[in-house]
């Protein structure tokens, strides 16, 4: 089974890492990072570089496509190439799962993928799904036919454990969490926007992210 995650330039680190931490543990999985061209590309804040092992023209077949979300800039330059957009389009009449992490909806959304679907994303992003005319979902993980898309950055762990279920079972998918010791035990109870004050959401929103 090939999966591919795709890195751009603004990528957040853990949207890409975080279902491949889950999915390269399992037997007789390939992942490949794709770029718009094989070679280094750096994260929204600048500090981290990522190597796409391959470029998109390289790879016009595979079993999954997982898109990660980055920082505003990032991802807005992604929503204008139109050459990364149609392949997308063209890799999603291949692919039995298609799946983003975070922001990455939106660019699912611009390459025409998610039109008349629900679809999870980062909370501060949730009102742009709609110009994609997919509706938002504050579900962590949500499942719209063969679409996967998750909530911001850490759900993207979800994401992987629940690709994990589907390609090996749920065991295996239960021992893969164990391995990854994945039991969340956050020191604050601050991760649910819905919950936020008003005084945390401008907090997040001086963070410049």
């Amino acid at each position: 089974m090939l999966i591919l995650i795709y890195l751009y330039d603004g990528v957040t680190a853990l949207d890409a890492v975080g279902p491949y931490e889950s999915l390269s543990r399992l037997p007789g999985v390939e992942i490949r990072f794709v770029g718009r061209r094989a070679g280094p590309v750096r994260t929204g804040d600048g500090f981290l570089g990522l190597n796409a092992d391959t470029g998109i023209n390289d790879e016009m077949e595979a079993d999954m496509l997982i898109v990660p979300g980055g920082r505003r800039a990032g991802v807005q330059r992604e929503l204008g190439e139109e050459r990364v957009l149609g392949w997308m389009a063209v890799l999603d009449a291949v692919t039995t799962r298609t799946c983003s992490v975070c922001t990455g909806s939106l660019i699912l959304g611009a390459a025409g993928l998610l039109e008349g679907r629900r679809a999870s994303t980062h909370w501060g992003a949730r009102e742009y799904l709609s110009h994609f005319n997919a509706t938002y979902s504050a579900d962590r993980v949500t499942e719209d036919g063969k679409y996967l898309t998750s909530a911001g950055v850490s759900a993207g762990i979800d994401l992987g454990l629940r690709l994990c279920a589907e390609i090996a079972g749920r065991e295996v998918a239960e021992a893969v969490q164990l391995s990854m010791e994945y039991d969340p035990d956050p020191p604050f109870k601050a991760g649910n926007f819905r919950d936020a004050t008003p005084e945390r959401l401008a907090a997040v929103a001086k963070l410049n992210i």
